[in-house]
């Protein structure tokens, strides 16, 4: 009887650990600091890097740290519209977003959609893993809070463009940018940043270079999206003769584009 005693109070004493666990880490980890520090190796890094380690694959962490004002405004926009139009409305949750993808995770009978906002994405990438069980989303949704109470809106922007993964070991905007496109991110036009924030969804399993479907259907509907708000800007081009009256003329990648059905909200501008 005593022996049962012992057991059950064993018991108590994990659970209650465990919810402490669960409670207390969120409200652990230093997010003031982040106000004028920036991260080094994020909780998502070291997981990868446990990964490779395991599975015996040489491979070195990718990235380059540079200012959101340095950043190609075409790939703040494309990110924006690909992984949180509702950024600068809401306070790290997306309501509408969550609904949608619970009533997706009910209809397929397993989490799959996670309905995740750009700071509930950051809140993971810096302190969490990419499980998808209940208590990891306890976590995220507590150090999300705690994120947008501490940060900007531009600085929490600046954060998951330096700290988001774009392929196999490439962290960061700058770090994908020179990778896949032998540039800077500063110099991105509005096919490459359309291209890059298609791949965020799975950057492991698609490449922004690459050829899949699911790439060029997402590619295609961040850039029509930027188009019809009139992020993509066109060029005056030099008349051929004297006398010519200069014309407006697109970009060749802008051509022959279909339009948007559906009216689209304006992005504030970064201040």
């Amino acid at each position: 009887m005593d022996m049962l005693k012992w057991i059950f109070r064993g018991l108590i004493i994990v659970f209650v650990s465990y919810i402490i666990y669960i409670v207390g880490y969120p409200f652990v980890v230093d997010v003031s600091s982040l106000k004028k520090k920036n991260p080094e190796l994020t909780a998502m890094m070291k997981y990868r890097i446990k990964q490779w380690e395991r599975d015996g694959k040489k491979i070195k962490i990718k990235k380059m740290w540079i200012p959101v004002n340095r950043v190609s405004p075409y790939l703040v926009k494309a990110v924006l519209i690909g992984e949180d139009d509702k950024f600068y409305s809401h306070s790290g949750f997306d309501i509408e977003g969550i609904k949608k993808a619970i009533e997706k995770d009910i209809k397929e009978k397993k989490l799959k959609y996670g309905g995740s906002t750009i700071t509930q994405q950051l809140a993971k990438n810096l302190y969490l893993t990419p499980s998808k069980n209940p208590v990891r989303k306890i976590q995220e949704a507590i150090i999300t809070w705690r994120l947008e109470k501490t940060l900007s809106k531009k600085r929490i922007l600046e954060l998951y463009l330096n700290v988001a993964e774009w392929g196999e070991g490439i962290f960061g905007a700058e770090a994908a940018s020179r990778h896949y496109f032998g540039k800077s991110a500063s110099e991105l036009n509005a096919i490459e940043a359309a291209r890059l924030a298609a791949s965020l969804p799975n950057p492991i399993k698609y490449s922004p270079v690459g050829n899949s479907r699911f790439i060029e259907k997402r590619t295609n509907l961040i850039y029509f999206i930027m188009q019809k708000r009139g992020i993509i800007k066109e060029e005056y081009t030099e008349p051929e003769e004297k006398d010519s009256v200069p014309v407006l003329e697109e970009k060749q990648e802008e051509k022959e584009l279909p339009s948007i059905q559906k009216d689209e909200p304006v992005q504030p501008q970064l201040k």
